[in-house]
C-alpha cells in the first residue's frame, strides 16, 4: 500500500514536504507523485527512479520541487517551495513498472496512494 501524508493550506510562496509510505512488498520501478487539480485531468510532478535515484519534473514544477526517496524507510518525499496558488491540487503517490518515458503519463501508473490535499491561498 502507498500512503500518502503531509497536505495543508499554506500562503502563496510557501513550503509544503508531502510524504509517501510503501507498506509491503514494492515491486515498483518508479515511484510518482501526481496531482489532480478540480475540474482537471490527473497531471505528473515528479518521479523518482528507486533503483539509482534518477529523478523527473513536470516543466511547471521544476526548480521548485524536490523528489527524494529514502530506502530504510521505504518512503518517497515532495519537498515543494515557491508553492503557488496553481499548485492547489489533490497530490497523489503512485509506483509504475514503465519505461522511463512512462513516468509522464499518470495512466501508466499501476498502483496509487489515496491523495492528499494541498491548497495555496492567502
Amino acid at each position: 500500500q502507498l500512503q500518502a501524508s503531509g497536505g495543508g493550506l499554506v500562503q502563496p510562496g510557501g513550503s509544503l514536504r508531502l510524504s509517501c509510505a510503501v507498506s509491503g512488498r514494492f515491486s515498483g520501478t518508479f515511484m510518482g507523485w501526481l496531482r489532480q487539480a478540480p475540474g482537471k485531468e490527473r497531471e505528473f510532478v515528479a518521479a523518482i527512479r528507486w533503483i539509482g535515484g534518477y529523478t523527473y519534473y513536470a516543466d511547471s514544477v521544476k526548480g521548485r520541487f524536490t523528489i527524494s526517496k529514502d530506502n530504510t524507510r521505504k518512503s518517497v518525499d515532495l519537498q515543494m517551495n515557491g508553492l503557488k496558488p496553481e499548485d492547489t491540487a489533490i497530490y497523489y503517490c503512485a509506483s509504475t513498472n514503465g519505461v522511463t518515458s512512462s513516468v509522464y503519463t499518470p495512466t501508466m501508473y499501476t498502483r496509487w496512494g489515496q491523495g492528499t490535499l494541498v491548497t495555496v491561498s492567502s
